[in-house]
């Protein structure tokens, strides 16, 4: 099968060695689909690398960073977003093509963040001098975790698709979403509209995904709503180790609303729009194209 997009040097001697280890189980029954299954966990950790790093790093720094200590704590997480970024392109973890995407998430997040601060969504703890007013450098980096997620499963698993919409159709989605994150502060949240409006859109789009041997699909809204759930994961780890707190959590922790799965929702529609940008959807094989990638 011809990939969507190619393996860093990297993974894809990872790839080799487990080719070799694996070629020698069952094709069918009860341990293929166990193999199959340890492949995507497998998988799935490794695209989430970058941001399972950051998730190590507040962790540590809640639990141990001292609180005297001559570097601020915003500056030292932001030192080490940096480095963690730095080390995945030098050891080929990332390509060049893939940062360029990255940081346009980094963009796309840092600018939401200022606006949002300001607006008292959410805070920081003061501190530091690597910081845009009241946003640490570091907040930046974790959207761009997202989008170095999104990419790499893009690799990972050959993403295909079929019934995709006009690329063109998904850009104006994803701008009005990004627009109305800013605006229902000033006007009517449109919200609603927009998941009626992704709805309509993504109805028809189906995922697919290759493990080891086998390949599956899904509801591409489905894969939405399930990346949503585990940012949502990651972000009550984030306020629990105070790098930022919702209205509510100053005077002690407690789980960010489940509402805010809403906003998780519509923000990968963002992050898939970003990244077709540069990783155009694909047929799966043998499919013609116009038919399944909504080029008709």
């Amino acid at each position: 099968m011809v990939r969507n997009s190619p393996l860093t040097s990297v993974e894809q001697g990872f790839d080799n060695l487990a080719h070799r280890l694996l070629e020698r189980t069952p094709t069918s029954g009860p341990v293929s689909w166990l193999v199959e299954f340890l492949v995507f966990g497998v998988k799935q950790a490794w695209a989430c690398v970058f941001g399972a790093a950051l998730i190590v790093v507040l962790i540590g720094t809640k639990l141990w960073y001292p609180a005297d200590a001559a570097l601020a704590r915003n500056d030292f997480l932001t030192i080490a977003a940096v480095a963690i970024q730095l080390l995945m392109v030098l050891f080929r973890l990332e390509t060049l093509r893939e940062l360029r995407v990255i940081l346009t998430f980094h963009v796309v997040g840092t600018v939401m963040e200022i606006f949002k601060t300001d607006a008292g969504s959410w805070s920081y703890g003061d501190g530091g001098v690597l910081h845009i007013g009241a946003v640490p450098l570091f907040s930046g980096f974790m959207y761009a975790a997202i989008g170095s997620y999104m990419v790499r499963v893009f690799r990972l698993f050959d993403l295909r698709f079929t019934h995709y919409p006009p690329r063109w159709v998904t850009v104006i989605l994803a701008a009005a979403i990004y627009l109305n994150f800013f605006s229902h502060h000033f006007i009517w949240d449109f919200r609603i509209v927009l998941f009626a409006a992704v709805a309509a859109v993504y109805v028809r789009t189906f995922m697919h995904f290759r493990l080891y041997r086998v390949t599956l699909k899904m509801p591409i809204i489905l894969s939405f709503l399930l990346v949503a759930l585990f940012i949502w994961f990651a972000e009550n780890i984030g306020t629990w180790s105070t790098a930022w707190m919702y209205p509510g959590q100053e005077n002690g922790w407690q789980l960010v609303s489940i509402g805010k799965l809403g906003s998780w929702f519509l923000l990968m529609i963002i992050s898939v729009v970003l990244v077709t940008l540069v990783y155009k959807p694909q047929a799966p094989d043998g499919l013609d194209r116009r038919e399944y990638t909504g080029q008709a």
